[in-house]
């Protein structure tokens, strides 16, 4: 299904939902939950809380369902916008210690060179993503791993394209600086 396609048949399902259809909520919850759920996942980097955030997006989506205007903005974009902005609280709110923040147990398990090469690659980027300020971090993650344009970008973060653009650019010298330093430090530890 082309995009053009998926935004109107999203229309339909929305207008649906706003008429109390369940199954038509059921299908935009099917159709969005996986993007949603991995962009909650890249921000917070915790399973339950990236859950939770999803689980409370659909569920405003469904009580609020009524108050939806269409022509406005896309389903997806309005769905990003909210996962990133509970996401942004969910990280600002007071933590406690919980289960859920214990790191589960490393797998044992023989792997091959090349998967190890690419976690660790992974970990190293990943990690220097986590250390970018916060608004470069989430235009990072809707641009590279959410695929999104500038202007859909800007659109989720109440922005200007410009101001994505900047925070773009500004996210990835900083990446750059982070990840050469980490460089240095690996080299250092072996002198």
């Amino acid at each position: 299904m082309n995009a053009h396609a998926e935004i109107l048949e999203n229309e339909l399902l929305l207008e649906r939902m706003r008429d109390g259809d369940a199954s038509a909520y059921r299908m935009l919850v099917e159709r969005h939950i996986d993007r949603a759920y991995g962009l909650a996942l890249r921000i917070l980097n915790n399973p339950a809380d990236a859950d939770d955030v999803v689980q409370d997006a659909f569920v405003n989506a469904w009580v609020h369902r009524a108050n939806w205007q269409s022509g406005r903005a896309k389903f997806s974009t309005w769905l990003y916008r909210v996962i990133v902005n509970r996401c942004i609280d969910h990280k600002r709110s007071p933590k406690g210690s919980c289960i859920d923040d214990v790191p589960e147990p490393m797998d044992h398990a023989d792997d091959a060179l090349t998967t190890i090469h690419r976690r660790q690659v992974y970990d190293r980027l990943s990690g220097a993503v986590e250390r970018l300020p916060e608004q470069q971090r989430t235009a990072i993650l809707l641009s590279y791993h959410e695929e999104l344009s500038n202007a859909e970008i800007a659109e989720i973060m109440v922005t200007t394209v410009s101001s994505v653009e900047s925070l773009l650019k500004r996210g990835r010298q900083r990446l750059r600086e982070i990840l050469k330093r980490a460089e240095g430090d690996v080299r250092g530890a072996f002198d």
